[in-house]
């Protein structure tokens, strides 16, 4: 089995279990998608007792489903969020939770996002925390998302702008049954450092 089906194949085990466990929030399951889990909003909350989030002024998240309550956790917590637009397609967009009066809920979807975010530039601008959507990941903090390199993209271009460092928090919230023993890695895959399941964090 090559690398490529390797991963395929762990892909299809996470969303054939999430569906067959009644785990997906998408009634046909997550096939080809970063998975929508059950419990997400529990994953943000414990995301949001930790350190890591008190220390953040400004957060970037990806703009998954599944990672809308933590969206809507640093809107409401008044920090700057700087989402990905889908596919990258319109670059990133920024929001500030202290501006939204009211339309946090709204601004943490992706519709809402582009309807609710503003120019910036972000030479200048520090990212404390950085949020991805994963399919799978295992205790050593390697991951995969959908096949595409979205989030390996993103956090490329974020080290290469200056934006994050080697020191900045890198993690994923998950549902338990995303996390695996093993995943194979790439040269081109970027690690986690921290891991949010809906029952435990992991600190790499």
């Amino acid at each position: 089995m090559s690398l490529k089906e390797e991963k395929e194949y762990i892909r299809k085990s996470i969303y054939d279990k999430l569906l067959k466990k009644g785990q997906s929030l998408r009634p046909n399951g997550d096939y080809g998608k970063i998975p929508n889990f059950k419990g997400s909003e529990i994953a943000a909350k414990l995301l949001y007792g930790t350190v890591e989030w008190k220390n953040s002024k400004t957060i970037f998240c990806s703009p998954d489903s599944a990672q809308i309550p933590v969206r809507y956790l640093a809107l409401i917590d008044d920090k700057n969020l700087i989402m990905a637009s889908p596919n990258l397609e319109d670059g990133y967009l920024y929001l500030e939770g202290s501006k939204l009066n009211g339309y946090e809920k709204e601004a943490s979807t992706k519709e809402g996002a582009f309807k609710h975010c503003f120019e910036k530039d972000l030479r200048n601008i520090s990212i404390d925390l950085v949020v991805e959507g994963s399919v799978a990941v295992d205790r050593l903090g390697n991951r995969i998302g959908k096949g595409r390199g979205f989030a390996d993209r993103e956090i490329e271009d974020l080290l290469n702008r200056n934006l994050i460092d080697e020191n900045t928090p890198l993690l994923t919230t998950i549902h338990p049954l995303q996390l695996v023993d093993y995943i194979p890695m790439e040269s081109h895959d970027k690690k986690l450092n921290m891991i949010v399941s809906t029952e435990e964090i992991i600190r790499i």
